[in-house]
């Protein structure tokens, strides 16, 4: 269905391939201008302006203005939105006012006519959605957090746009801000994140409602922009979204037709609705969204009414509207507006307050609404209440894990006695026996593979599929999609339901997900991450298959935790330290190959991060300390005894993950790597880059060039990553 509103300029348009007017201006004479007129191009002919109707005649008026949504209660709400995004740039001198000033009437009719939400309670676990995947936009979140009544967003936070320190960041931070999902910028990550939310309510729905007690029901709302529909990673989470047939997802796509180099004529001319039907997404147009707000309103409907597809409704907007010199042009995409334009735009859209200033009737309407909130999540405990007594059990279960974040009393303690009487095997086989215990004791434990499950040996048993049918399902299948996995796994977390997900791949193909991992950490989002084959003993895959520089690579990124671990007990710690990290993503890279059962490992020492599996010497300073990861711990604890019986003493560290080693005190990381022995005294023994090791070795045994294709022992033996070698280079010191 297209809802086809009624454009406030002369005629003489066509409809383009996307749903705008044409680019095409026709002159006519200013005898023909509307009462709605710009002052803009007062030297040229008159044009007429493609999108909007705003008529541009060479001939001044005394108050030109320009035609909108023909309430003027609406206007002046509208606009509200428009100038608060308006004055907050332009008091940084930076940021983007286009796209607030064009998608002010859609996110109006949104938060206005459709969200249930709770200002003062902004974690209300019913509460709907929203997710500006534009978030280069920010001010557009800001000002209808401030208008609405939020404590996070208040005037001087709006004043203080992009400032050090402040509230309002220069693009959306879910750390900083409250009322704010998701942690937004890279575009394209935002739609993704809202996948995975609308996945997350579809899996609580279908886990605790019951005939009556519909105790999760809400939507999922979004808006992305041009540049969000180009980038892959879109098109991965937005297929598998249609797949799931996700009818509570709702994505407002701002159809603007401008990005930073211009028109997106030169390079972005496909059919969006076209693709998004294939997807199996229903598709609505608003062909005037910058007026049209009956439409708009109709179209949010209409999407609410299909329940077995997400909806994306084609909102065409003119970026920058109402401004009449930088409207409908990437000049007012990326900067403020300046100061003259500034005030012709208050001219041009009848906007009489001074900047910052929101007319007291408007902001009561916009803190009515926020208000209605608190009643509403109160009419929701009281719900509530009747289903606990009814379902004592779910009801139990969803107040501790849900509303409350807590874990089952007994998780831990079933992990570690699996990782200690399980026999060794290759590390990916002693993490699949892992996840049958998370699976069977933690409810909110859910997760899947990118199409790897066989290998990644992911699959929880008895647990069921999320799929269309089956959304009590927790096995997820993302299908060959590593970057919209590590999207929507970040959407899942940050859902509000206190979800722990898993997703897994090759450790190789994290360089597919990169993005989405590092929003992970920089959102405080606690991602498991399961990675298997990781090193060049996976053997005949590769190089394309085998990592070098990956441990290197996330060891450098902030707030990450990287566990190589290297037996049953250590993989069991990886993962107790991956669910208790609720703000940290933790990767887990596990081995194709088998490895032996540690003799003294220990399940508190890998959750510090290292500690000392063996030491002969009398004293504690030994002559040699040997220090690996994964599956190289077995050459060291091999090499060890070789020096030893050449009269060495010989200190051996697992050292599975540094980050937490690092959290540790300095008596503790003392204990494990005294100064006493010194750098030139350690041999430090990694099947991957020897980058970073230098701070806890003089002397690495690694790899620093590609792999090679060949059976894995064969590799790891050209690359000389023996005991022989470990014993050649210690001896040496």
């Amino acid at each position: 269905m297209a809802f086809v509103g009624t454009f406030c300029g002369a005629a003489s348009r066509v409809e383009n391939r996307r749903g705008l007017l044409s680019t095409a201006r026709p002159a006519v004479s200013s005898s023909s201008a509307s009462s709605f007129i710009s002052p803009v191009a007062l030297k040229r002919a008159a044009v007429t302006n493609n999108a909007s109707g705003m008529t541009m005649s060479d001939t001044a008026v005394a108050k030109p203005l320009l035609k909108q949504t023909g309430d003027s209660f609406a206007d002046m709400c509208i606009n509200s939105i428009r100038f608060i995004s308006i004055d907050g740039v332009e008091k940084a001198n930076s940021g983007h006012p286009g796209m607030p000033m064009g998608m002010a009437p859609a996110a109006y009719t949104l938060w206005q006519k459709h969200m249930t939400f709770n200002p003062k309670n902004p974690n209300f676990v019913n509460r709907d959605r929203f997710v500006l995947s534009a978030g280069h936009g920010s001010m557009l979140i800001y000002s209808l957090l401030y208008l609405y009544g939020y404590d996070s967003v208040n005037m001087d936070d709006l004043q203080s746009f992009r400032q050090l320190g402040s509230r309002t960041p220069g693009h959306p931070e879910n750390f900083e801000t409250a009322g704010v999902e998701v942690t937004t910028g890279p575009l394209g990550q935002g739609v993704c994140n809202a996948v995975g939310i609308a996945m997350a309510e579809a899996h609580m729905a279908a886990t605790y409602n019951k005939p009556g007690f519909d105790i999760v029901d809400n939507y999922t709302y979004a808006i992305m922009g041009d540049g969000c529909v180009m980038e892959g990673v879109s098109g991965e989470a937005c297929s598998l979204a249609g797949h799931l047939g996700l009818g509570k997802l709702i994505v407002m796509y701002d159809d603007n037709h401008i990005s930073i180099d211009g028109n997106t004529e030169i390079s972005f001319t496909e059919d969006v609705g076209k693709r998004y039907e294939a997807y199996g997404w229903q598709v609505i147009n608003v062909p005037n969204g910058n007026i049209d707000v009956d439409s708009i309103d109709a179209a949010i409907k209409e999407a609410k009414a299909c329940t077995d597809k997400p909806t994306l409704i084609k909102v065409t907007t003119m970026i920058g509207f109402g401004s009449p010199n930088k409207s409908d042009s990437h000049d007012s995409h990326g900067a403020a507006l300046g100061k003259d334009e500034v005030a012709a735009t208050r001219e041009y859209l009848n906007w009489e307050y001074p900047e910052f200033e929101v007319p007291q009737k408007a902001l009561d309407h916009f803190r009515a609404k926020g208000a209605q909130g608190a009643e509403v999540e109160s009419a929701w405990y009281a719900k509530f209440a009747e289903y606990k007594a009814k379902y004592p059990e779910l009801g139990a279960q969803f107040e501790s894990n849900v509303l409350k974040g807590e874990l089952p009393s007994n998780w831990e303690s079933d992990l570690k006695a699996y990782g200690e009487s399980a026999k060794a095997n290759a590390t990916r086989k002693l993490s699949e026996g892992s996840l049958q215990v998370l699976g069977k004791a933690i409810p909110n434990w859910v997760g899947g593979s990118a199409d790897l499950a066989p290998s990644n040996l992911t699959i929880m048993k008895d647990l069921g599929d999320f799929q269309k049918t089956s959304y009590e399902g927790r096995n997820l299948r993302f299908g060959v999609r590593e970057h919209g996995m590590g999207a929507i796994c970040n959407g899942m977390v940050l859902s509000g339901y206190n979800l722990i997900p898993y997703c897994a791949t090759f450790f190789i193909f994290t360089d597919y997900m990169r993005a989405a991992m590092r929003l992970a950490a920089l959102s405080q989002v606690g991602v498991v991450y399961v990675m298997t084959h990781d090193s060049v003993a996976l053997g005949e895959d590769g190089p394309t298959h085998q990592p070098i520089e990956h441990m290197a690579s996330y060891r450098a990124m902030p707030n990450i935790n990287m566990y190589r671990p290297a037996d049953p007990v250590e993989v069991a710690a990886a993962y107790a330290v991956g669910v208790e990290s609720r703000k940290t993503p933790t990767i887990i890279a596990l081995t194709r190959q088998g490895t032996k059962k540690l003799e003294n490992g220990s399940y508190e020492g890998a959750k510090k991060g290292a500690y000392v599996l063996s030491d002969d010497s009398k004293d504690g300073v030994a002559d040699l300390c040997l220090i690996a990861t994964g599956s190289e711990v077995d050459l060291i604890v091999d090499a060890a005894e070789e020096l030893r019986k050449s009269g060495k003493t010989v200190r051996v560290v697992s050292m599975p993950c540094w980050e937490r080693f690092e959290m540790q005190d300095a008596e503790y990381q003392q204990s494990v790597l005294p100064d006493a022995i010194p750098l030139n005294k350690r041999v430090s023994v990694e099947a991957m880059s020897s980058f970073g090791w230098s701070k806890y070795s003089g002397t690495h045994v690694g790899i620093d060039t590609f792999g090679a294709s060949g059976p894995g022992p064969a590799v790891m033996e050209m690359f000389k990553m023996t005991a022989a070698n470990v014993v050649e280079k210690a001896s040496a010191l």
